[in-house]
């Protein structure tokens, strides 16, 4: 019974071994490749180890390493952040997190960079290259941080102006409205006593003449006289009547003194 299980064991180990040399294999093959710059078939080999060990932190990290070389850093994420939560030991763990930092470098996502190179620093905290990009991560986000600081200020003072503006405008607005409804009113008040002017003039002219030249007050008959009162015509025609008669008298005694007189004589000479 001890014999099957030992044999169980040796069998159960040259797989394992003969499976984890085919996985190196091809682990190794990937880094030929990738060192000779043939990036598309170190990603095959490096994907045939991960088929068998899917689990592999090395073959994570160099597939990570390829992808980051033919700059399909959000690829290269992925693997890295799978190394690091594979990883066993903390040599492992600093370098994904520092290529990490540098895929968040190359996007630059400065924040997640720091936080990145953190890390890595929190698992080898002598790399000093890993200091430097921490470093430098962190005063390119500092730096960005001010921009955007600026900018926000800008942004908020040229809405500020722009509202300034809009009311300075709305103002203007409203005083030419004013000024044009002041305008409006004093001409209406204008026209207002343009008016009664000439209403005033109406009145003040005189009738117009009649076609005859005569006015409609000459026109008018003369009034009825009242009673017990001879008419203007009635008085007119006794004058004329009297006249006549102290005429016919007149003549008349002129005619006596004719006949009265005596006929003077021939002069005798």
């Amino acid at each position: 019974m001890f014999r099957f299980f030992f044999c169980l064991f040796l069998i159960s180990f040259f797989i394992g071994a003969a499976q984890e040399a085919v996985v190196n294999n091809h682990i190794y093959d990937g880094n030929q490749l990738a060192k000779e710059s043939v990036f598309d078939t170190a990603e095959m080999s490096y994907r045939k180890a991960l088929s068998k060990a899917p689990e592999k932190p090395e073959a994570l990290y160099n597939l990570g390493n390829t992808h980051y070389k033919e700059k399909n850093f959000d690829e290269a994420k992925q693997r890295y952040f799978q190394t690091q939560k594979f990883s066993e030991n903390k040599s492992s763990k600093h370098h994904a997190f520092h290529n990490m930092g540098n895929v968040f470098m190359q996007q630059k996502d400065y924040a997640k960079a720091v936080e990145s190179y953190k890390n890595a620093l929190r698992n080898n905290p002598e790399d000093e290259q890993t200091r430097y990009n921490y470093a430098l991560a962190k005063e390119l986000l500092e730096k960005e941080q001010q921009e955007q600081e600026q900018n926000q200020d800008q942004k908020d003072q040229d809405n500020k102006d722009q509202e300034d503006k809009k009311d300075q405008d709305q103002d203007k607005e409203g005083e030419e409205e004013k000024d044009k409804k002041e305008d409006k009113e004093g001409k209406d008040g204008e026209d207002s006593e343009d008016n009664k002017e000439e209403g005033e003039e109406k009145k003040e002219e005189k009738p117009e003449e009649s076609k005859d030249g005569k006015d409609e007050k000459e026109q008018q008959p003369p009034p009825k006289p009242k009673q017990g009162q001879l008419s203007p015509e009635q008085v007119k025609s006794l004058l004329e009547a009297m006249n006549n008669q102290e005429k016919r008298v007149q003549d008349k005694v002129n005619a006596e003194k004719i006949q009265g007189a005596p006929v003077r004589g021939e002069k005798d000479w």
